[in-house]
């Protein structure tokens, strides 16, 4: 089984809006993930995010690319100080493809709690708009690849 975890795009200040709404440049950083992750033929069967404006808006833009069959819910168990064990047990359960939406810390003590089985270790570092893929295997979960914005070109 394979998931893909998502660190939401770029948001608007707090100071500037207390919903944190993705930015403009957030967006763009969003939409160039979601196309080239659409160009790679991912096979998202759901998307999951965070309840959070930010996640939820990124969940939108990547849905609208990738078309998951069973289309995107929002979780409660994926907002920034969450236990990460609780979308680890859900991730059990899951026998196809999802996307998980959401923020730091939860994503990076997510991803070490899959890959190591401490989510105290620091082994990944999700920019916005970043995406992490790892598959489960009979030994447990790896890391696939990683796609961060750096690694996508800019539009022209």
């Amino acid at each position: 089984m394979r998931v893909y975890l998502v660190r939401h795009g770029e948001a608007t200040p707090e100071t500037i809006d207390p919903e944190q709404p993705l930015g403009e440049r957030g967006r763009d950083g969003v939409v160039r993930l979601a196309r080239h992750a659409a160009a790679l033929h991912l096979g998202v069967t759901e998307i999951w995010h965070s309840p959070k404006l930010r996640a939820r808006q990124t969940a939108e833009v990547l849905a609208e690319h990738l078309v998951p069959p069973r289309g995107r819910r929002e979780m409660d168990w994926l907002t920034p100080m969450a236990d990460p064990s609780i979308a680890a047990e859900a991730l059990a359960l899951a026998d196809e493809p999802v996307m998980l939406v959401g923020h730091l810390p939860h994503l990076g003590r997510l991803a070490s709690l899959l890959l190591v089985g401490d989510s105290a270790k620091g082994l990944l570092c999700f920019p916005n708009a970043a995406l992490a893929c790892l598959d489960r295997s009979e030994d447990g979960w790896l890391l696939a690849g990683m796609l961060t914005p750096a690694l996508l070109v800019p539009p022209a």
